[in-house]
């Protein structure tokens, strides 16, 4: 599954993000479950940790608003990368 996110256009979209992380005083991780959370194509977030840090780290993102200006350079990064159709969304291998 992770194998098709590890492609050249999805790892240059992440490090173009980096200085809109910074420029919002936020990390890589808080910047992307901030933005989740305001997508309109997005109908719940579920966030990842293996380290109880992380755990602390994210939560910090539930309550930051991204202005409108930071929303369009981020999906201006993202261009067509982010997946709008939800028959598209379901996983090639799934579960029994």
């Amino acid at each position: 599954m992770i194998k098709r996110w590890m492609r050249d256009d999805v790892l240059t979209a992440v490090q173009n993000l980096a200085p809109i992380a910074k420029s919002v005083d936020l990390s890589l991780a808080q910047l992307a479950i901030a933005w989740v959370l305001q997508n309109k194509n997005v109908s719940s977030a579920i966030v990842g940790a293996t380290k109880p840090s992380q755990i602390k780290e994210n939560v910090k993102a539930s309550g930051v608003k991204l202005d409108s200006a930071t929303m369009k350079k981020i999906d201006a990064v993202l261009g067509k990368l982010p997946e709008v159709d939800p028959a598209q969304t379901i996983s090639p291998n799934p579960r029994a």
